[in-house]
């Protein structure tokens, strides 16, 4: 079973829930690659895999997905900031913050940025940087704050260097979901990890992240992350 991401936000998570499934199923080979939309789009369109770890999905009609896991944004700081131990802290008082901000074309900098103009919040963006680790070493190294995934601290959690700061408005909701081609007819190993996404990961990812929360029922996607092919 192959894994090709282009948001680094499911490393955190996927080869974790990967472990016990591989474990039950001790055959199977496992590969992790990186890719982007552009190139996602053209697996789906090419039919090229058997299930999907996506975000936000495309419009296509031709999608079946299910929703299996919060996939919470939260503002993230260093553990010296003035809003560190503050409870809900006003969303305003972001205005003029050093801020680090995800690369053009990232689902996490639509979402911030949509926030942010609703609540007509301007912060100062010091630095653009495609990496969610990049990111953390900016913060850590007092560059300013950013609104980052809760799974990319899956394994530091908030103890050293980080702080979850607590603001209005945050988290900001989103999910991940599975999904693969309406049309298409999923092998034995393909439906048992579907079926263990569906029915497990939750338990495993919130013993990781206490407080993790199932997703809603209903959805109503736009964009992909990640890729999985049995």
């Amino acid at each position: 079973m192959a894994f090709g991401t282009f948001s680094a936000s499911p490393k955190y998570f996927v080869p974790r829930l990967l472990g016990p499934f591989c474990q039950r199923f001790p055959g199977i080979d496992i590969s992790l690659k990186v890719t982007n939309h552009q190139q996602i789009q053209e697996r789906m369109a090419n039919n090229d895999d058997d299930l999907y770890i996506i975000s936000t999905p495309p419009e296509q009609p031709d999608l079946k997905i299910y929703p299996f896991l919060e996939n919470p944004l939260v503002v993230l700081g260093p553990q010296d900031h003035p809003l560190v131990g503050k409870p809900r802290s006003p969303i305003h008082i972001l205005n003029g913050e050093q801020f680090i901000m995800r690369e053009p074309g990232s689902g996490t900098r639509h979402a911030v940025q949509k926030l942010f103009a609703e609540h007509d919040v301007n912060v100062k963006v010091r630095l653009e940087l495609g990496s969610n680790e990049a990111i953390k070493q900016a913060i850590a190294g007092g560059l300013g704050i950013s609104v980052l995934s809760l799974h990319t601290i899956i394994s530091e959690g908030t103890r050293g260097e980080f702080a979850i700061l607590d603001v209005d408005h945050f988290p900001i909701d989103r999910h991940w979901y599975v999904a693969h081609l309406a049309g298409k007819q999923l092998s034995v190993v393909s439906q048992a990890f579907l079926n263990y996404l569906l029915e497990e990961s939750h338990t495993l990812v919130e013993n990781l992240l206490p407080g993790i929360s199932r997703a809603p029922a209903a959805i109503d996607p736009k964009g992909a992350e990640l890729l999985s092919k049995v």
